[in-house]
């Protein structure tokens, strides 16, 4: 008996108030400039209805700063064209009327509207793909891993040092975060998972490292370490089981940073 296939669902980020922000953030920013109020609806007051666009524009033309519903069928890009990636919340929603995106070769997971209705919140974690949770739990541990990893180099900053150069050696050979994760992001349509995921762990890792003490170029290879370490979480289901997958896995996850390198003779 054949399966039945999966029935599509769509979803829209908000701001954490559960406005919607604008479509284009740039054009939001110069007509704010000029003293204009950007439109906006708030998804979070009309749960089980129906809403239209409050200032629609042609069709699909972003030619206001809000000008359509935005929608993704793949949560892990939800975050990649908003004007502040995070914090936010995710709705799912119905698209109603007439439908349309930039063409499937584009964005395949885009769909915007001038008319949905908002079916539920769900878990803001999925914004960063299926394991957004996994991800979440870590960049709540960073700031005292941070503080712990720099509280480890202060004890011995030279056998730390050339322990994380080692590391950063191999990560930088095997492109494991720049070419390996950044390419398993995109083809599981978790691209923008991804970045922001990054940006969120280097800024934390930085901010704590630095509050406790560590040296500029401390800071910097903490903040590649925390970097792999949401990269290693968030494309875990990515890693096939051969040895040079294995061994991308143990360089994002941080294996032997806690032992320290031997001195070269």
């Amino acid at each position: 008996m054949a399966r039945s296939a999966r029935p599509v669902v769509h979803y829209m980020a908000t701001r954490p108030d559960g406005t919607v922000p604008p479509t284009t953030p740039h054009l939001a920013a110069y007509y704010s400039g000029l003293g204009e109020t950007i439109p906006t609806v708030n998804l979070a007051e009309h749960i089980g209805e129906t809403i239209d666009h409050p200032s629609p524009g042609e069709k699909w033309y972003t030619d206001k700063p809000f000008s359509y519903f935005h929608m993704y069928t793949r949560p892990g890009e939800i975050l990649e064209r908003l004007e502040e990636r995070w914090p936010v919340r995710l709705w799912e929603v119905e698209p109603l009327g007439e439908t349309g995106n930039w063409g499937n070769d584009f964005a395949p997971y885009w769909l915007m509207s001038h008319q949905v209705r908002v079916v539920r919140e769900v878990e803001a974690w999925r914004a960063f793909g299926h394991r957004g949770a996994q991800v979440l739990a870590v960049l709540a541990q960073l700031p005292d891993l941070a503080r712990q990893w720099a509280t480890e180099w202060a004890a011995d900053p030279e056998g730390t040092r050339r322990t994380y150069k080692a590391w950063e050696t191999r990560v930088d050979d095997t492109r494991a975060l720049t070419s390996w994760a950044y390419w398993r992001a995109r083809d599981s349509r978790r691209e923008a998972g991804l970045q922001t995921a990054n940006q969120l762990a280097g800024a934390a890792a930085a901010q704590a490292a630095t509050a406790a003490g560590a040296d500029p170029h401390a800071v910097a290879l903490i903040q590649l370490r925390a970097r792999c370490l949401v990269a290693g979480q968030l494309m875990f289901d990515r890693i096939r089981t051969g040895e040079y997958e294995q061994s991308i896995r143990g360089l994002l996850l941080g294996a032997g940073l806690d032992t320290r390198a031997p001195v070269l003779a």
